[in-house]
């Protein structure tokens, strides 16, 4: 074992890198119990989604993935359903009116891998790091935080919408309203639902303040407890007659893609948005755990690992949506494990295989209340809001296409929408900038940026806009 994770090489141990791995997971379990009730539209099957299939979907992709980079690449860095892209995933279904369906949605992540399988062998992807300048980057990371906390407020009851049109409203289609005809208040403190999240928001960051580690899964499995109390909670259902503690296999959605379906609708924009969000997520989560890690201490060698962890990382989006989750991607929670000492693959070999373990406990994690989750949601929007603080609001080149690709991503419930003016309105200002010749500094416009912008407008003029 320390011939071939090389611990001694690294300065770790065998103890070491296994509690890691432990450390790793119970700060990312959480996504066992989020990234179902997400796809499942909490529990309703509105997306076409099953909660079990998914959960079992969750673990495996997880467990599969963080294994095996462990194995080929080394590295310590854990692999699992990303936040953001799974509430994107459920929301494109939700709101187009039955033409988008869940195969769909799986079928379109899973194009968007092959293509970042494309993009990290040609080399292409770190040409298009470069040419997004790290503003953007920033604000996206800032707007998808702010589109999940929208989601946790909304589907927990805390945020509502009241609406008095003067015109009749039909049901299932995008109606255009007056400022004053919809307003988005505060839901009723005398909602069960309501209260258990607010508790939920509470319990979890007081964990945070205290420095727990886990403390979003810890402020999960407690908000639970307290749900019990609440009456919101059955745990009659452990031992019912029809609880399975072996998982179920023939649930899993196994390569259920439409390619023919996907035809139909308009899916270029959906794959581009998986294949950009997800660009910008892993890039910074490995450089930076990396770096955490020493392993950028050689750079050269550093670098290759990197390349190795990307490469894995873009066959799990791929191979996430094989098995019927929503877009894998590698976890920033990693650095937890960093911090404990991981510094080799043994680490994610560990994480990987307590995800595959967790298997085994779909009956307890289905007892979780939607109003836990929606908790964790607006949490982790907190954590992902954290990188506004990178962005430059003095300078209006940078702070206008930053504000609106933050705004835009809650605002118009669309990722595709904030990422899409973010680049167009950048492209346009530093172009602006540069030619009136009054600007202190020379903004850089990589030529891909351009081809964006120009993408980006074709699509709205010929495709549309609406929804």
């Amino acid at each position: 074992m320390d011939r071939f994770f090389k611990l001694k090489q690294n300065g770790t141990t065998v103890r070491t890198e296994i509690m890691a791995g432990i450390t790793t997971f119970m700060t990312m379990a959480y996504i066992l119990a989020v990234n179902p009730d997400i796809l499942s539209a909490f529990k309703t099957g509105a997306t076409g989604g099953d909660w079990t299939s998914i959960f079992l979907a969750t673990a495996i992709a997880a467990g599969v993935m963080t294994i095996a980079m462990g194995l080929f690449v080394n590295f310590p860095v854990a692999l699992a359903p990303g936040m953001g892209l799974n509430a994107y995933f459920a929301t494109i279904i939700l709101t187009s009116q039955g033409k988008f369906t869940f195969s769909m949605a799986l079928t379109a992540v899973f194009i968007s891998g092959i293509i970042f399988i494309i993009l990290t062998i040609t080399k292409m992807r770190q040409m298009l790091l470069v040419a997004i300048p790290d503003s953007l980057k920033h604000a996206i990371t800032v707007g998808i935080g702010l589109f999940i906390a929208m989601i946790g407020f909304k589907n927990s009851g805390i945020l509502t919408v009241a609406v008095e049109s003067g015109n009749d409203i039909k049901a299932h289609q995008f109606t255009d309203v007056l400022s004053f005809e919809t307003i988005f208040h505060m839901g009723s403190l005398e909602n069960k639902g309501v209260i258990l999240t607010l508790v939920g928001i509470l319990l979890i960051s007081i964990l945070l303040v205290m420095r727990v580690r886990g403390a979003i899964l810890f402020g999960i499995l407690g908000t639970t407890v307290v749900g019990y109390f609440m009456g919101m909670v059955d745990l009659a259902t452990l031992t019912s007659d029809q609880t399975t503690w072996v998982p179920d296999m023939s649930k899993l959605r196994f390569g259920d893609f439409d390619f023919a379906g996907v035809m139909t609708t308009g899916i270029v924009s959906v794959i581009v948005t998986f294949t950009f969000v997800e660009l910008f997520d892993t890039f910074g989560t490995m450089v930076g755990t990396a770096t955490r890690a020493g392993i950028m201490k050689n750079k050269e060698e550093g670098t290759k690992r990197v390349g190795k962890a990307m490469f894995v990382d873009a066959i799990g989006v791929s191979g996430g949506a094989l098995v019927g989750t929503s877009t894998v991607t590698a976890f920033v929670e990693s650095s937890a494990g960093v911090a404990e000492g991981g510094r080799t693959g043994l680490t994610a070999v560990t994480t990987g295989l307590c995800f595959l373990l967790a298997l085994f406990l779909a009956p307890i994690v289905m007892l979780i209340p939607g109003s836990a989750t929606a908790a964790a949601l607006i949490v982790v929007g907190v954590l992902m809001v954290q990188s506004i603080k990178e962005i430059d609001f003095q300078d209006f080149v940078i702070a206008i296409p930053a504000f609106l690709t933050i705004v835009m991503m809650p605002f118009t419930y669309n990722i595709a929408n904030g990422i899409s003016f973010g680049i167009v309105t950048y492209v346009v200002l530093a172009a602006a900038a540069n030619l009136s010749g009054k600007s202190e500094k020379k903004y850089s416009i990589h030529w891909l940026m351009w081809v964006l912008a120009i993408l980006i407008i074709a699509r709205y003029i010929f495709i549309g806009s609406q929804g």
